[in-house]
């Protein structure tokens, strides 16, 4: 029979493999923020010490990241795969998956940001970054209409924008590349594993992580309240923003809400493991 020490260390380890598929996914699904997911799933904030202090972090924290680097890989690499089928299909049903994961973990981000307080200027914080993100977003989804033609500096500049969405949670990267027409070769590129995507983005993802990450981590550390009300903000304005309008009838409107639901119930499953974790 297994201690409870080992069977916990199971359970975490498998938990921390669903939140990096998740995250994985999150970066490559259109309108939502890996780095959104990364917050709601608490490992924002080790993989910002990871970064920024990582002579201390590592040894606290190596445990982590195996499965989560894993479960990253195979979400972002097989969601890329299955999404190029999925909007053909019906990408209308799996926004309504994450929005659900999303919304499911709003409570929580709400009790982590007032950890240290709320005050005025972390309200004004949530309002400005909300009505920042929602117009800028609403503008480069609804709005610009402007196509370029991909090259390997263009899947560099992808690669900048996932680097981006990763370190600042709630800059949907996916919504930009859609606008600029660089979507949907850079999906198919990923999908067969195409060698001028894969080595165009990744040093975009690489340098845009490694030089935000100590500024971004150094904001959080002298003005956590405004900080993460901020990034409540944006999870809610980029939560809205990606709410579908259109539908092709009441049987994606029911299956959106069943998987919507659905989305809701797994965050809701991930908050109370982490809490049967964190109290053994």
């Amino acid at each position: 029979m297994a201690r409870p020490y080992a069977q916990n260390a199971v359970i975490r380890w498998l938990r921390d493999l669903l939140c990096g598929f998740l995250i994985g996914a999150g970066a490559i699904l259109p309108g939502v923020s890996g780095g959104v997911l990364a917050v709601v799933f608490d490992i924002y904030r080790p993989f910002m010490e990871v970064l920024t202090r990582p002579w201390t972090a590592i040894p606290k924290y190596w445990k982590w990241f195996p499965p989560i680097a894993l479960g990253w890989c195979a979400g972002f690499l097989g969601f890329a795969k299955g999404i190029a089928t999925a909007m053909n299909l019906s990408d209308t049903v799996t926004i309504w998956l994450f929005i659900g994961l999303i919304v499911g973990t709003v409570p929580s981000l709400f009790r982590e940001a007032g950890k240290e307080g709320r005050s005025a200027a972390s309200w004004t914080s949530l309002l400005l970054c909300a009505a920042a993100i929602f117009a800028g977003l609403f503008y480069v989804s609804r709005i610009l209409c402007v196509t370029v033609k991909p090259n390997f500096w263009w899947y560099n500049f992808c690669g900048v924008l996932w680097g981006v969405s990763i370190v600042i949670p709630g800059m949907t990267s996916s919504s930009v590349m859609m606008a600029l027409g660089l979507y949907q070769p850079m999906l198919e590129g990923l999908a067969r594993l195409d060698l001028l995507v894969l080595s165009a983005c990744l040093p975009g993802l690489a340098l845009s992580v490694i030089l935000l990450a100590r500024m971004v981590s150094w904001f959080f550390h002298r003005h956590y309240s405004v900080a993460f009300h901020g990034i409540l903000g944006i999870v809610l304005a980029s939560t809205l923003v990606i709410i579908p309008t259109e539908y092709t009838g009441a049987g994606e409107m029911a299956l959106s809400a069943v998987c919507c639901v659905g989305g809701f119930l797994l965050a809701y499953f991930l908050a109370r493991l982490d809490k049967r974790i964190q109290g053994t």
